[in-house]
This record gives structure tokens, C-alpha cells and sequence, in this order.
């Protein structure tokens, strides 16, 4: 009997953990990414105090994730949008749809009360590694 395979996945490309967490976890053919805030990889520092650029520096780093999987956006099942002020969903959703097309994910956003390192917002996924079959 085949047992279940679990993989680590880390990205030079994205930000180092910040806590004892991974950047990912692939179980099978799913892959679980923690969030990802708007940090430059390389200083570890926001890419800006602007919510929108953030946003970007967010998926951009998960986009870095995905690929060291195997995966894509386009394979992203399920995110979950974590916002410092939800006054901010309008920006993150303009950008937010720059990365993911039809058919979109299933998603959540929500409010927090603070976010590491006093992130503007943060956003994890659920993603497929391997081919899709859209009915």
C-alpha cells in the first residue's frame, strides 16, 4: 500500500518563515501555503506601506511558492484574505484579480485585529500540483 507523501517547499524567491512554520506543504497532489505578507525577500522588509502594493509583493512571493511545487495560479483552488482594515478590500481585489482567472478560486476575506509585522494584509492558498480538469 502506497503511503501518503508529504513535502516540504521553500522559495529563495519568497520570504524566509518569520515563526516555525514552512512556506509550504504538499501533501499528495495538494499544497498548502502559509501566508504570505508583502515582504522583499531579500531585506524581509514591506515593499511599501501601501495596501495595493503589498498585495502585489504578496502574490508575487506566493507565485514564487507555486512554481518551486511544480504549480501555478491557475492551479490555486482556495485562498484566504486576511486584512488589517477591511476598507482595504476594493484595493487588494484589483490586484488580487491581476493574478487569478476563470474559473477564480473559492475565497474568504476577513478582518483581523493585527497582522505579523503589521502587515496591511496577508493571504494564504490551497492549490492542486499536477493537471486540472475543469468541468
Amino acid at each position: 500500500m502506497a503511503g501518503i507523501i508529504r513535502r516540504v517547499i521553500a522559495s529563495a524567491k519568497a520570504p524566509a518563515a518569520i515563526g516555525p512554520y514552512s512556506q509550504a506543504v504538499q501533501v499528495n497532489e495538494t499544497l498548502y501555503i502559509s501566508g504570505q505578507l508583502g515582504l522583499n525577500p531579500e531585506t524581509m522588509d514591506f515593499i511599501s506601506d501601501d495596501v495595493a502594493e503589498q498585495t502585489k509583493q504578496a502574490l508575487t512571493n506566493m507565485g514564487a511558492i507555486l512554481e518551486a511545487a511544480g504549480s501555478s495560479y491557475n492551479q490555486v483552488v482556495k485562498t484566504t484574505i486576511l486584512l488589517a482594515d477591511l476598507n482595504d478590500y476594493k484595493a487588494v481585489n484589483d490586484i488580487y484579480a491581476g493574478f487569478f482567472k476563470v474559473p477564480y478560486p473559492a475565497r474568504a476575506a476577513f478582518q483581523c485585529a493585527a497582522l505579523p509585522k503589521l502587515g496591511k494584509v496577508e493571504i494564504e492558498a490551497v492549490a492542486i500540483v499536477g493537471d486540472i480538469q475543469d468541468q
